[in-house]
């Protein structure tokens, strides 16, 4: 069954169901070697669970590791929708959007 409903309008429930489809998508399109359909099932899984962040915890001015890129922090100016806005340290500093899902607290236990 194909849900049509925004990640915006899911229940708590409704997106955990949806990661859990899209990861299996996920799992499936590799072991078919469907890379770039892994990598569109990766983000999607990323997205949705973006919705279940409490945007509280992600706070403007403070660093936060990126899931998935080890030893790289990122900045966060400020938040729009589901994304926090700044820049990764050490690079360029190019200022750009990260899905909430992405970033861990640099301190444990929060």
């Amino acid at each position: 069954m194909e849900n049509n409903k925004n990640y915006s309008e899911m229940t708590e429930h409704e997106l955990r169901t949806e990661i859990a489809n899209l990861r299996e998508k996920a799992r499936k399109a590799e072991q078919l070697g469907m890379i770039n359909e892994f990598a569109v099932h990766q983000r999607k899984v990323v997205m949705a669970q973006s919705y279940l962040v409490d945007l509280k915890t992600i706070e403007p001015g403070e660093l936060y590791r990126i899931e998935g890129d080890e030893g790289v922090y990122f900045h966060v100016d400020y938040l729009k929708g589901r994304f926090a806005w700044g820049y990764r340290l050490g690079g360029e500093q190019a200022v750009e959007a990260l899905p909430v899902a992405m970033l861990k607290p640099v301190k444990e236990g929060k």
